[in-house]
């Protein structure tokens, strides 16, 4: 049996949209012998008649419609191809958001890993709020979004987790605490706390604590920076989720909050159709949390 060929589907699918033999080879530009030989390589091929010989032309056999079907596929994939090489498309950009935190480490990493392994690939990032990123997401403004805690998606947006991200405690290295691998809610109740708000419900605070439990809130601080720099100071203590521990300064300790609502969920948030959880940046972003996590494992048991 021989083989299929690329001339060979060209002159089985002129023949049969012809319906002649001869009008196949005026169309082409070939001879009828060429035809007819091409059609003769093709049935061997088949093992099998691909057309109807009759009088006033040609009509493809059930064998003949299977293989213009597979025709057509090869054949319009090779001009799109063609197309292609003769107008090539720029490099691959996708337009990313992330909740600050995620901006850190998790992000950047999962950014340098993903343009490492496809060279062709753009990634723009955007950092915001995840309300605010969700809404770009839903309007087109983004591509995908990183984002975090309790999401309600609207229509056309799915969701996939990336993560559990545990919360900790980070205090100064000469804090009680300091060099404690976990720490109960309990033993927590007396101390100054550096919150991004007034209100600790709002805060990391909120996610796990007993909501009749009324927090010393010293300081107020929206910045990690800030934050960090007050704890550093000695001037109390804050609640980081495990992303940000990779980037903390050794002027902080960090404490594992022993509490199983002491977390914080980070999903993958993306629009149907478009970049989905399948695009290389996606995979890196999976691979960056996984070895994020390990970091923050090594880390508490030091």
């Amino acid at each position: 049996m021989g083989e299929f060929t690329v001339s060979g589907l060209r002159v089985v699918r002129e023949a049969a949209r012809s319906g002649s033999f001869t009008r196949a080879a005026e169309r082409l530009g070939y001879t009828q012998s060429a035809i007819s030989r091409q059609i003769t390589l093709m049935e061997q091929a088949a093992g099998q008649p691909l057309f109807e010989r009759q009088a006033r032309g040609v009509r493809p056999t059930e064998a003949g419609r299977i293989v213009l079907r597979h025709a057509d596929s090869v054949l319009d994939a090779l001009a799109i191809a063609r197309e292609e090489l003769r107008n090539p498309q720029p490099p691959s950009r996708i337009r990313v958001g992330a909740f600050s935190t995620a901006t850190a480490a998790l992000a950047p990493r999962a950014i340098a890993a993903a343009t490492h392994s496809n060279p062709g690939l753009e990634v723009r990032l955007r950092e915001g709020n995840s309300p605010g990123l969700l809404t770009a997401l839903a309007r087109g403004r983004i591509d995908m979004a990183v984002l975090s805690g309790i999401i309600e998606p609207p229509d056309g947006v799915e969701l996939t987790t990336l993560l559990d991200d545990s919360l900790n405690l980070a205090v100064h290295p000469t804090h009680p605490l300091a060099g404690h691998t976990s720490v109960q809610p309990a033993a927590l109740r007396e101390e100054q706390w550096i919150t991004g708000s007034e209100n600790p419900r709002s805060t990391l605070l909120g996610a796990w604590s007993d909501p009749a439990w009324q927090p010393t809130i010293a300081h107020v601080a929206r910045d990690w920076a800030a934050k960090l720099g007050l704890v550093a100071a000695g001037l109390g203590v804050t609640i980081v989720p495990g992303l940000l521990v990779p980037a903390l300064p050794a002027t902080v300790s960090i404490i594992r909050i022993d509490d199983p609502a002491a977390f914080r969920r980070t999903v993958l948030a993306y629009r149907q159709p478009g970049p989905d959880s399948r695009h290389p940046f996606a995979e890196a972003l999976r691979d960056t949390a996984a070895q994020l996590a390990d970091e923050l494992r090594h880390r508490l048991r030091q």
